[in-house]
Formats: C-alpha cells, sequence, structure tokens
C-alpha cells in the first residue's frame, strides 16, 4: 500500500492517494484534480475510487469531475443525501481494492454524516484511518459549522456529544500502530489546537490527543465549543457545491473575462485587489479592498470567502496578468470563481492612495488615535495590544466599519500585519472622508 500526501498549504487541506497493484484511490481530493491524475500516470495506476469523509465545508472538492473524468466509483455516506452519482460506504461496509480492504466507521461529530475510511493492506498487515475531519492530530473536528451549512439542522452541542461518543467507542478495536491521515492540519479553521504534523499513530495521539483522554461528556463539550475560531461566509456555500458536486475545473477558470492596464473604471461591485499593501496603498481604485496574495502564507482563499459573500459578485486586481491562473486557481478553491467579474491590471492612472502614516507619532500619542483591532473575538479577548482598542473583526467588518467614530484618525492592526491591510481598506470603502491607516507589521513592536 502506496499513500501520497497533498498539502494545500494555504487551506491547510490534507488529500490523499493510495495505489495498490494498478490501482488507485483518492481521499477528499481538491479542487483540481491534475496532482492526482500525474500521480497515477506515475505509477501506472488506474483510478477506480474516491472517498469523500464529508461534504466539506472549506474548500470545493473535485470528486465529480474525477468520476466523470476516469470512471472512479465515488463512496459516501447515504447520510450526506449526495446528488452525484455515488454508493454510499457506510458503517461496517467493506470495498476491496486489490491487496487493501478499505473499510467504513460511523464517525459523527464534526458533521453528522462523516466517515472515517480505514485501509488494511492485507499482505504488510499496514493499517491506516483516513480520518477527514473528525480526527486531527492533536485535536478534533469543530462541531459548530452545520447549524448554518446546506440543509443540515444539526445543532453544536449535538454534534459536540456525538464526537464525545466517537472518540470514547469508534476506534477502540485498532491498535495504537495504526496511522492517522487527516483532512487538515495546523491553520485550519476546522478545528482550533492542531499539531505542525500532518501524520501521527493512533497510539501517539491517545497519549497526546486531548479528545482521548478520561473526562465526563460534560467536560469534553465544554472544552470542544470553547475559543472555536470564527466562520467564514463561504462554508455554507462550499457544503452546498460538495453535495451537488463541482463543475469541471479548468473550464471554470479559464472563462473570466480581463480588461488589462485600466487607465478609468466605474464599479459596480467589489473590487479585491491583490497586490502587496505597498503597492496599493500608492495607488489603487477608489473602494478597493486589499486581499494580498504574495505566496501561499497568504490566505486569499480564506478572507475573499470571509469578507465577500456567496454569490455577490466581484472583481480582481492583479499586480501582473501572469499571476492570473494561481489566483484565479486559489479563489476556485472555495468555489468563488463563478463570481468573478473580471480580471483587471491597472495602467499608469493614478486613482487613490493612503495618507501617509506618522508612526512616531503614534508611538508617543496613541490616544490621539481611533484604534481598531480586527483580530478575531477571541484573540482579542485573550491579549488586548491597546487599552483603547476597539474590537471589529475583520470577517464582520463590512457590516460594522460604519460604527466606527471618525472624530480622530483610526489606526488599524491586527497580530501581523496580514489581516490590516485588508482591514484598512475596508474601512475607508465604507468611510471614505476618515483619515484611516495600517499600523501593517509594526504591530510587531507591540507584541
Amino acid at each position: 500500500m502506496t499513500i501520497k500526501q497533498y498539502n494545500d498549504k494555504p487551506l491547510s487541506h490534507l488529500s490523499y492517494a493510495i495505489v495498490s497493484n494498478g490501482k488507485m484511490a483518492i481521499v477528499d481530493p481538491a479542487r483540481n484534480p491534475q496532482p492526482y491524475y500525474e500521480f497515477a500516470e506515475e505509477n501506472k495506476a488506474k483510478i477506480v475510487a474516491v472517498f469523500e469523509s464529508h461534504p466539506h465545508a472549506d474548500f470545493v472538492s473535485s470528486h465529480l469531475q474525477i468520476h466523470k473524468e476516469t470512471g472512479a466509483t465515488i463512496f459516501v455516506s447515504q447520510l450526506v443525501g449526495a446528488d452525484y452519482p455515488h454508493k454510499a460506504f457506510d458503517e461496517g461496509d467493506e470495498i476491496k481494492m486489490e491487496e487493501i480492504t478499505f473499510k467504513c466507521i460511523h464517525t459523527p461529530g464534526h458533521s453528522p454524516d462523516g466517515i472515517t475510511i480505514h485501509a488494511v493492506d492485507d499482505a504488510t498487515t499496514k493499517e491506516a484511518i483516513f480520518t477527514g475531519d473528525t480526527l486531527f492530530i492533536g485535536d478534533v473536528g469543530r462541531p459548530d459549522l452545520r447549524e448554518k451549512a446546506g440543509n443540515m439542522t444539526a445543532k453544536r452541542k449535538e454534534l459536540a456529544q456525538a464526537m464525545y461518543k466517537t472518540m470514547t467507542t469508534k476506534f477502540n478495536h485498532l491498535s495504537d500502530n495504526v496511522w492517522v491521515y487527516p483532512a487538515h492540519g495546523a491553520g485550519s479553521l476546522c478545528g482550533k489546537n492542531m499539531s505542525d504534523d500532518t501524520t501521527s499513530t493512533l497510539g501517539n495521539e491517545r497519549i497526546g490527543n486531548w479528545a482521548f483522554q478520561e473526562q465526563t461528556e460534560e467536560e469534553f463539550v465544554e472544552e470542544i465549543l470553547e475559543g472555536q475560531p470564527f466562520i467564514p461566509s463561504y462554508f455554507g456555500h462550499n457544503v452546498d457545491i460538495n453535495k451537488t458536486g463541482a463543475d469541471n475545473f479548468k473550464t471554470s477558470v479559464s472563462d473570466i473575462p480581463v480588461q488589462l492596464t485600466v487607465e478609468s473604471f466605474d464599479t459596480d461591485a467589489p473590487i479585491i485587489d491583490t497586490r502587496p499593501q505597498e503597492a496599493f496603498k500608492a495607488n489603487h481604485i477608489s473602494g478597493s479592498i486589499n486581499i494580498m496574495a504574495r505566496s501561499e502564507k497568504d490566505k486569499i482563499e480564506t478572507w475573499i470567502g470571509a469578507i465577500i459573500q456567496p454569490e455577490e459578485k466581484f472583481y480582481v486586481v492583479l499586480e501582473s496578468i501572469s499571476d492570473y491562473n494561481e489566483i484565479v486557481s486559489r479563489i476556485a478553491k472555495v468555489g468563488y470563481e463563478s463570481q468573478i467579474k473580471a480580471v483587471l491590471t491597472l495602467g499608469q492612472t493614478q486613482f487613490k492612495s493612503f495618507d501617509n502614516f506618522d508612526y512616531t507619532d503614534f508611538k508617543q500619542n496613541p490616544d490621539h488615535y481611533t484604534i481598531i483591532d480586527i483580530r478575531n473575538v477571541s484573540e482579542f479577548e485573550d491579549s488586548k495590544k491597546f487599552d483603547s482598542a476597539i474590537n471589529h473583526p475583520l470577517n464582520e467588518l463590512r457590516e460594522t466599519a460604519n460604527e466606527i467614530p471618525t472624530d480622530k484618525p483610526i489606526l488599524v492592526h491586527c497580530a501581523g500585519g496580514y489581516r490590516s491591510a485588508a482591514g484598512s481598506s475596508i474601512i475607508k470603502r465604507i468611510l471614505p472622508e476618515a483619515k484611516v491607516h495600517d499600523l501593517s507589521e509594526k504591530i510587531n513592536d507591540f507584541n
């Protein structure tokens, strides 16, 4: 049994290809299926199965496209009520692929329809579990995503209780030597305390993962519900897409209008400017929102999906047209590519710029500024950077910015400088007459 792990770092999404004697299965595939196709070709393997552990909320899966292009059977729990061609795969079901036997374990908690795929190599006795969003390394999946996602009616406390039952009963028959392969690593919004490791064993998790420790159901439920991150707007949208099956990836990212070297622009929708903040502050179309995409460390997928609403149309500004494929493909990972009205690059026209920021004056006279902390509520409560700061989380800022006082210059900060570029531009969009400054990476001077 050969297992290859794929790590989409901006979303901390882990997916898998499993090969045995010329046959291949894929678990929780990303939006672009090309890497799996190339791996199958390298191994002279035919893709015969795609396992979906549940309808994902944080990314769009390519399971339907893989089925159409390879003939592979999609296996998913009947509880999903999937609208695409599939075969039900539920508790006790087994599927044979050459020397590997895949067994299904129903593991609700993150979602009511979640399954874990237990793979046993009959030749080597190697065992692995592909745990989806149920069991992570060092943590378990959050139970509060299905109240506003898709057509599910499960409530967070009920799912938290289901997760407790899963953790205390569903893995007991498996040995400590079983490998654990989750669908997410550290940085994902599907959990809160994940390890930087992307694989583990059940033995290690039984020792080090808080969810395996002896505790009452009440203690477990309190711990899992406390301090969960915010829920981006796009999560429910992605559940719906994944329940139906997404459009072809290449087709969806290739037919978007392009307008090059724009010298004037009358906007009828939000503009997402993906350029570095220095270029944005020097010149940008009025009302633009600066969500940077300089590298995979910039989580443009998450923040476009948190700031722009599902079905809301928007424009995208690129630093160079050579960035088109990468940035549009990243936007497609959260299912928003169909909402792009056009991709733009700027010409020589000077549109708008940000006011110069006197950092020395701020350090000497912080009380002369209205300080806006755009971190999440839990971050703000854990470590307030300035006593006078007002918390306006970035994902809510388009709705709350008009509540910010404008009698003083407004100073925006986050934890490290990335989010404040978006936050300051949103506030300037909502309050165009206000003086708005971005503390950016200088926030590190106050950490």
